[in-house]
């Protein structure tokens, strides 16, 4: 059978990262083209900021604010009145964090270049403790050469207040990577998202449909894939299919990625089509072949693949999966970044950690190891589901091509793998073939911090290019490790993550509170540990996030075994993933995050490493219970 005859264009929403494009469309297209079909693609999200964050926007917020009576915001009657600075700095900036105008970096830090709004407060923070003379506030975190990153901080803060100037005065739902996120985070109604719709659109949301239409004009395409990640993308890619339809009603609309994934999969709300023909679930390889065939009348509808549509004429929703065996992943091709303008995108600097600013700061390529996780049993995840259950690795030379590919496209040779967790023997062969070829890149990924990850394929790795890793230490306590099912313990995880330190690796440490049955006494000595293992040089950086029950997780899925009830979920045909839970122990986790999260912060920057773990918390909370010395213990045992 021939290769479809449809012209496809792949589209990023708002708001993903404005760094580096999000990478689902660069491996569809990469795909598609290897199967002869006509696709490209296209990122609004780093599109609408350019038009936003330029003379011409800015002048247009200015505009929209002074047409509106008074009384107006203090914000944005400093903005208005200070407008000819904003609209004569804004171009420079963006340039200067795009890499086009290094020179700029001094005037920046300067502090008498940018508008100086209340993000810029933060500053206080970076206070040397040890200055007694005052001096400047940022000189302990950059040191005297580090003119660039000092600038590119001082230039997102500035780009923050102008993010904030824009949810004040123009749309209450915009932020640079949450764009009207609440309206479809667990929403099982699609009201909200109906209602929102409906209204007239305001400026940011004009530009957005405008670039829409630009970029249809550009590809004239059939079929237009429109791929959601995160909650906050899901009103923007609406707004886009919205605009699609009204103009356009012959293209074919489609809905995937991975939000559609996790919280459409039981998905019957009949008004989603009106603006969207096909949802489509999990991997889309498979999925758009068969979809494609359809269009071109290949096949028939009864025949499509993990697809939801609403057949002609009715107000049904039908879900369609004829089981076929997905695309191997060693044969789903290279990913492309053609189309998209790498030399655009901003490198941003919020976070002064080395290793937090990774995930903002420079442009990496995209590329996943292996489809899947290898361990696949965390009772926390979505282990029942495709992306996480349906394992399946490329082998080091597949992936070796794939990056030499990539550079040869892109120019950079940095990498970003995006497994949920890369599998240890897949990252040994990796360096192994990275060291064979001579390939000089620099990467880091995602892991578990098993035992596997000797000192030894630490320095392995280090040596094929690996600067940085992230894994889930989670709850930090071994009763509850041992709950998750995570496969790790406490002293385990502290001989992993020093000997990727020791390696000159980075380490991100995922961690977790709020886990069914997690105490105060629990949490309190999951935070000394947490303390320990920053003091001893064994993590450089971590997040922590409140647990949330999902319904294909393996506590949604049987939580008499981990001691809670589920709440029902609520009435609704739209998403449905999260699921609140009642746990006897009846922790006020909230209360506890604010502490968790205070000391962590302090902890990235070197602070406090000394303090009373309870000195965090503005809460009487027990004394730790854990030794002073238990991690570095564990870094002493034998072997």
């Amino acid at each position: 059978m021939g290769a479809p005859t449809a012209r496809v264009l792949s589209l990023i929403p708002p708001m993903t990262q404005l760094n580096t494009p999000y990478p689902s469309t660069a491996y569809l297209t990469g795909f598609l083209r290897s199967r002869g079909v006509h696709a490209a693609q296209e990122d609004l999200a780093l599109g609408l900021i350019l038009q936003l964050l330029s003379p011409q926007g800015l002048q247009a917020v200015c505009d929209e604010i002074e047409a509106r009576p008074a009384p107006r915001t203090p914000r944005a009657e400093a903005f208005c009145a200070d407008f000819k600075r904003h609209a004569a700095i804004i171009g420079p900036v963006i340039a200067f964090l795009q890499g086009r105008d290094a020179t700029l970096a001094h005037r920046i830090c300067s502090r008498a270049f940018l508008p100086e709004g209340p993000r810029f407060a933060s500053l206080d923070a970076y206070v040397d403790p040890d200055d007694e003379g005052g001096g400047d506030p940022m000189a302990w975190a950059f040191g005297a050469l580090g003119v660039q990153d000092r600038a590119r901080h001082l230039a997102t803060l500035y780009l923050n207040d102008l993010a904030d100037l824009l949810r004040e005065a123009i749309d209450p739902r915009f932020e640079f990577v949450r764009y009207g996120e609440s309206l479809a985070r667990s929403q099982a109604s699609f009201d909200a998202l109906a209602q929102a719709l409906a209204e007239p659109p305001n400026l940011i949301e004009r530009m957005l449909q405008a670039l829409t239409l630009q970029a249809i004009d550009r590809h004239a395409p059939t079929v237009v894939l429109v791929s959601v990640p995160f909650p906050g993308a899901v009103y923007a890619a609406f707004r886009m299919a919205q605009a699609i339809k009204a103009h356009r009603p012959d293209i074919v609309t489609v809905l995937g990625g991975g939000y559609v994934n996790t919280e459409l999969r039981e998905l019957a709300e009949p008004r989603v089509f009106d603006h969207f023909d096909y949802v489509t679930l999990d991997a889309g390889e498979r999925v758009l072949l068969a979809l494609l065939e359809h269009l071109a009348g290949q096949r028939s509808a009864s025949r499509l693949v993990r697809t939801f549509l609403r057949p002609r004429g009715t107000q049904d929703v039908r879900y369609v999966n004829l089981v076929e065996p997905d695309v191997p992943f060693d044969d789903v091709g290279t990913p492309t970044w053609d189309g998209l303008p790498l030399d655009r995108y901003l490198s941003l600097l919020d976070m002064l950690n080395p290793m937090h600013r990774l995930w903002s700061d420079g442009r990496w390529n995209k590329l996943t190891v292996a489809h899947g996780c290898y361990w696949k049993k965390c009772s926390f995840c979505d282990v029942s589901l495709d992306y996480i259950g349906r394992y399946d690795a490329a082998t080091a030379q597949t992936l070796c091509d794939r990056i030499e590919a990539i550079v040869a496209e892109t120019g950079q040779t940095g990498f970003h793998f995006v497994d949920e967790a890369a599998p240890p023997k897949s990252l040994k062969a990796l360096a192994a073939e990275l060291q064979r070829r001579q390939l000089a890149i620099s990467w880091w990924g995602n892991i578990r911090f098993e035992k596997t990850f000797t000192p030894g394929l630490c320095l392995a790795l280090a040596d094929s290019g690996c600067i940085a890793i992230s894994g889930g230490l989670e709850v930090a306590s071994d009763r509850l490790l041992a709950l998750m099912n995570k496969g790790v313990s406490v002293d385990q995880v502290a001989r992993v993550t020093k000997g990727f330190a020791d390696a000159g690796i980075l380490v991100h440490a995922y961690l977790m509170y709020g886990f069914p049955t997690q105490t105060v006494q629990d949490t309190v000595d999951a935070l000394e540990l947490v303390r320990q293992l920053f003091a001893a040089g064994c993590i450089q950086s971590g997040f922590w996030h409140r647990f949330a029950c999902t319904v294909h997780s393996p506590v949604g899925l049987d939580p008499a075994a981990y001691g809670v009830t589920l709440e029902a979920l609520p009435a609704g045909r739209f998403a449905r993933n999260d699921v609140g839970f009642i746990d006897p122990t009846g922790t006020d986790h909230d209360a506890l995050g604010v502490g968790l999260k205070k000391a962590l912060y302090n902890y990235m920057h070197g602070v406090g490493l000394d303090a009373d773990v309870r000195s965090w918390f503005d809460m009487p909370v027990p004394k730790a219970k854990v030794h002073k010395r238990r991690i570095e213990q564990a870094l002493s045992a034998p072997g």
